[in-house]
């Protein structure tokens, strides 16, 4: 399956805790069908001490979001995100302001 969100693109949150706000992605696995946004959806992880972490203690980080809760922001507006070709290559395309959002 192609890659309707990919990492660094800004995108909203549609739904959770975190509805409303804005980020750029981190991480995107398409085989759990999850994304992981920066600063958003934060939770807390006890963690032992380690050699990379010698104080352990409580950390904060992001946690996975659903693929279907995230919406791609293309011109300061969310849009949905299909494909097309355009000179023999396949591009992602906005659906709102029908034009290839990269290349």
């Amino acid at each position: 399956m192609a890659a309707k969100v990919r990492v660094g693109d800004t995108v909203q949150i549609l739904a959770g805790k975190d509805r409303g706000a804005r980020g750029a992605v981190l991480r995107v696995d398409l085989g759990k069908m999850k994304v992981v946004v920066e600063r958003i959806n934060l939770v807390k992880k006890h963690q032992k001490p380690s050699t990379a972490n010698r104080q352990g203690g409580i950390i904060e980080r992001e946690a996975p979001l659903s693929l279907s809760n995230v919406a791609v922001i293309h011109k300061g507006e969310k849009t949905r995100v299909g494909f097309r070709t355009v000179d023999g290559k396949k591009v992602r395309w906005s659906k709102k302001h029908d034009e290839a959002i990269d290349g």
